[in-house]
């Protein structure tokens, strides 16, 4: 019999093993991340594995661990393969979190912090959602298949359907989803300046 907490830990792996094509499109020079995105997920996705553990996860968690460990490797490649020109957009983007995570500190709240995180992860997506929306070619296809079929995954190892457990495998699955499909569309794969 499958188990909760066996489909976790497999959603965590293929979202752990997702950032390998995409590191390998990083280093080819065919992908180039948005710094501002994945130093946003990196910080957010440590507090997000941290209050998401708190509030009561455990089957689901290895997601969460995977998107801090991946985004962190993407941040330092990205210091020296991204176009690391910070927009306003960027610049507001970090201030926000910046702000959130004052927030998560001054609440105590394991659910709040997470909904903050959450948001947070949200307002770190927003570049690269831009990115990929104006330039599909520039993000790996493979990488983001791979991304959402472990959000699909995990919403599979929720035991538990409670808003505090649930909440997170279902942002991840729309956001990743949203980015999934527009880095498919067909109108144009072409690389341009996002």
């Amino acid at each position: 019999m499958i188990t909760a907490d066996f489909l976790g830990k497999v959603a965590g792996g293929v979202a752990l093993f997702a950032f390998v094509p995409y590191i390998i499109s990083i280093l080819r020079g065919k992908t180039k991340p948005s710094f501002a995105s994945w130093f946003i997920w990196t910080v957010v996705g440590f507090m997000i594995a941290s209050s998401y553990y708190y509030s009561g996860a455990d089957s689901t968690i290895w997601m969460a661990i995977s998107y801090f460990v991946g985004p962190l490797i993407v941040t330092i490649l990205s210091v020296k393969y991204s176009d690391s020109n910070l927009n306003l957009l960027d610049k507001t983007c970090l201030f926000l979190v910046g702000l959130s995570v004052v927030v998560w500190g001054l609440s105590g709240s394991p659910l709040l912090a997470l909904l903050i995180n959450i948001f947070a992860d949200f307002l770190g997506a927003i570049p690269t959602i831009r990115k990929a929306y104006k330039g599909p070619a520039s993000e790996d296809r493979l990488a983001w298949s791979l991304y959402f079929a472990s959000s699909m995954i995990n919403l599979f190892a929720v035991e538990e359907w409670v808003f505090s457990i649930a909440v997170y495998p279902i942002y991840m699955f729309l956001g990743v989803g949203l980015t999934t499909i527009l880095v498919f569309k067909s109108k144009s794969r072409t690389h341009t300046n996002p």
